[in-house]
């Protein structure tokens, strides 16, 4: 296995490891899980140059790369459901559309199709994962007293409810808007390769 496919089983191995620091009681299990998160980040920045500075693109690290991608974003919505940070409907709604597109794009470059990435995705990507880090590295600082300790009122604003549930709102919306545009402006693509054509 090519070292860019191993850094996509890495992103896949420390997912579930993030979370379980991330859940912890432990302050500083809390502060440890964003770097298992960061360094899961990066191994997608490192494998996809490495991928396409060397040459080693695989139809297996098409279809497990941008999963990969998603697990590690989906089990970060997950944990902040679990804590009561975050809305599970609308958790729901992002992770059905983001496996949905991932699996269809992955089967599409299986099958010899393209389905180019649009900018509205993109920036879809890029809003995701702002919030994730947002929300991480400010549900760590409320739970680290050395920082907490005399910032309530300032942790009290940045955390306020509202801001939280509508900003979420708003992701959930362009997410489940992108991927319904993205099935609707590549629909022949996708009835073709259900129906086997070439």
């Amino acid at each position: 296995m090519v070292l860019p496919n191993q850094l996509t089983v890495l992103r896949i191995i420390l997912s579930p490891i993030f979370l379980f620091f991330f859940l912890s009681e432990n302050p500083l299990f809390k502060q440890i899980s964003i770097g298992i998160f960061i360094i899961a980040a990066l191994t997608d920045w490192y494998d996809g140059w490495l991928a396409r500075k060397f040459n080693y693109i695989t139809n297996w690290g098409k279809f497990w790369d941008p999963l990969a991608d998603k697990i590690l974003t989906s089990i970060a919505f997950i944990g902040f459901v679990i804590l009561g940070v975050l809305p599970l409907w609308m958790v729901i709604i992002i992770l059905v559309r983001d496996f949905i597109i991932t699996i269809l794009r992955a089967y599409a470059d299986y099958k010899g199709a393209s389905f180019p990435t649009s900018v509205y995705a993109k920036w879809k990507t890029f809003i995701q994962m702002a919030f994730l880090y947002y929300l991480l590295v400010i549900y760590t600082a409320i739970n680290t007293p050395q920082v907490s300790v005399g910032n309530e009122k300032i942790f009290k604003i940045l955390m306020d409810g509202n801001f939280i549930y509508y900003t979420m709102l708003f992701i959930t919306v362009i997410t489940f808007h992108s991927g319904l545009t993205y099935i609707i402006k590549n629909r022949h693509i996708i009835l073709r390769l259900f129906r086997f054509e070439t």
